[in-house]
């Protein structure tokens, strides 16, 4: 499925900031563990979405980091951004909740689901599990991909530069541990899901406030 001998992977900076990783055990072993389950299981994304998020968004260029848990596991929802799917395929019940609460909060309406164009404006929109089988949501947690984009989170906490970590659920907010620069800021709340979207999703006005934030730096405001 990939290869670790590559050594442009994403084409931008992440291929010099994660080059160690490649040459890891643990990166090894899940490389051998992708190319076996690719054998005689159904895996998504697609191989040329893999790394959909970290070439769409290089390291000097994120802004803001969205953290999504696993990818979509319905045939051809998962498209290589967290959240994101392609426009012709039905809103995942997620989305629909970003979406409602995006309207909520700034009176924006989305017309497309594929969020390509958040990340060009420097939002890095990536899961702690890359990978998942057809089907089996978190069939694929616990393989490596957590000690590699906890590796992400690490980095982007070295910035000088802030950075705006949006942690949606618990088991984003946990990596809140790997942020310890207070340089950057963090929003937290509620997954979007069914199950938590009332519990304190809702009403959380994420996206005016990673604006305020990039306001009173001075930077670009996001597109929503």
């Amino acid at each position: 499925m990939i290869e670790r001998k590559s050594k442009k992977i994403f084409n931008n900076d992440w291929d010099y900031i994660l080059k160690d990783e490649f040459q890891k055990e643990y990166f090894i072993d899940l490389i051998i563990f992708l190319n076996n389950e690719n054998k005689n299981k159904i895996i998504y994304p697609k191989k040329e979405d893999l790394f959909k998020a970290l070439k769409m968004t290089s390291y000097k260029d994120t802004k803001i980091l969205i953290l999504g848990q696993d990818p979509y596991h319905g045939e051809g929802e998962a498209n290589g951004l967290c959240f994101s799917v392609d426009n012709n395929i039905k809103n995942p019940p997620s989305l629909q909740n970003i979406f409602k609460e995006l309207q909520s909060d700034l009176n924006v309406i989305r017309t497309e689901s594929d969020l390509t164009d958040w990340a060009k404006q420097g939002i890095l929109l990536i899961n702690t599990v890359l990978t998942v089988e057809k089907d089996k949501p978190f069939s694929h947690k616990n393989r490596g991909w957590e000690t590699f984009t906890d590796e992400i989170i690490k980095k982007l906490n070295e910035r000088k530069d802030p950075v705006i970590f949006v942690l949606w659920g618990n088991a984003a907010r946990s990596k809140k541990q790997y942020i310890t620069n207070k340089t950057h800021y963090i929003i937290e709340s509620a997954h979007p899901s069914p199950l938590s979207y009332s519990r304190g999703f809702k009403d959380s006005k994420p996206f005016s406030k990673v604006n305020n934030i990039l306001k009173s730096a001075n930077k670009s405001e996001i597109k929503w």
